[in-house]
């Protein structure tokens, strides 16, 4: 008996899974393929998730790896919003919103995954004919927002126009929680076409089980310090081959970040020095730079100086006490440590 194949819901979406799903069977369906809010991890573009944790979470390989709380709470945050957004796009467009049937798939490439926000119904029309993305973002990106939809919501967006068919869809920001900008996104075949074959060679590798190279990101910094389970004094005996080229790289850069740093430091007295008792220099009407005496307090030099006025405003604060929880407790302490990559000097003898 042949299965009949599924309905679209939009000119190449159909529907994989239901709204309403618990957490668990969500994330079941997630791993079925790439979602939009994947793109910026598949492209390197991410600042919180690499390309190597969401393929070993598409995997089902990443473990419990912990959501920063910042993380956590943008993410409340921005559903709570998301009704009242949606709203006050309609009233202020005249345009019609609703909200999707579930997760969609792409009806060929099953593997294109898109759930989107809302769906937008033109005046007069009864089906909707585009999508709408809603995000809620810090007021210090409002700059970014009015020259156009940023890199990474604009790419999300174009994810869903490949999924669902679409030529076009709404991306409205609330930036601070008091300016909604909205613009409108036209499909752009060929980003379309360079997307789903970029991303298609991402999943390829979730399919065959090749994971992406470990790259320099501080997401992948932060997910390699999470991701194993630490066994004491265990050794693992490494390939040359592999390991030396690595640490005579670390050894070059090391090299190079010590004569930046000795190279800046020149710079900026000699700077310091052209300003002497100025705060504010001045290169041809306007300001260069300055020299200001606002930085943070030399505590250690003012209580010399002021052992009376320093106690007034000397207080006690509560303190972990780490090296009486150390003595202890010690398998809690040292479960809690963070890992320092330590490489000894002579490191690139054979």
């Amino acid at each position: 008996m042949t299965t009949a194949p599924a309905a679209t819901v939009t000119p190449s979406g159909v529907v994989i899974a239901p709204p309403g799903l618990d957490r668990d069977q969500w994330l079941a369906a997630r791993r079925t393929g790439i979602g939009g809010s994947d793109i910026a991890a598949v492209l390197g573009m991410s600042k919180y998730t690499s390309p190597l944790e969401l393929y070993l979470d598409k995997t089902g390989e990443l473990g419990d790896v912990p959501r920063s709380p910042e993380l956590e709470e943008a993410a409340f945050w921005g559903h709570k919003h998301e009704p009242t957004i949606a709203r006050v796009f309609a009233e202020r467009t005249g345009l019609g919103v609703v909200e999707g049937p579930g997760m969609l798939a792409h009806v060929e490439r099953r593997w294109m995954l898109a759930n989107v926000d809302r769906y937008v119904i033109e005046p007069g029309e009864r089906m909707p004919s585009s999508l709408l993305e809603i995000k809620t973002r810090s007021a210090f990106q409002l700059d970014e927002w009015l020259l156009g939809v940023p890199d990474g919501p604009a790419l999300q967006t174009h994810w869903y126009l490949a999924v669902t068919g679409y030529s076009h869809a709404y991306v409205a920001a609330l930036l601070g929680g008091n300016r909604l900008v909205i613009h409108r996104v036209e499909r752009d075949e060929q980003l379309v076409e360079h997307l789903v074959a970029l991303v298609g060679e991402f999943w390829q590798r979730v399919l065959d089980r090749t994971p992406p190279p470990v790259d320099g990101s501080e997401a992948t910094e932060e997910l390699l310090g999470h991701l194993y389970k630490v066994n004491a004094d265990a050794v693992t005996v490494a390939d040359p081959a592999e390991v030396l080229p690595l640490l005579e790289r670390r050894r070059e850069l090391k090299a190079r970040e010590t004569r930046t740093a000795d190279e800046l430091r020149e710079v900026d007295n000699r700077l310091k020095a052209v300003a002497g008792e100025a705060e504010i220099v001045k290169l041809q009407g306007r300001v260069a730079f300055t020299w200001k005496q606002n930085g943070p307090l030399s505590t250690k030099r003012f209580i010399a100086a002021h052992p009376d006025l320093a106690a007034q405003y000397t207080y006690s604060v509560d303190a972990l006490d780490t090296k009486r929880l150390a003595a202890e407790h010690p398998d809690e302490f040292r479960a809690h440590r963070a890992r320092r990559l330590v490489v000894p000097k002579e490191s690139t003898a054979a």
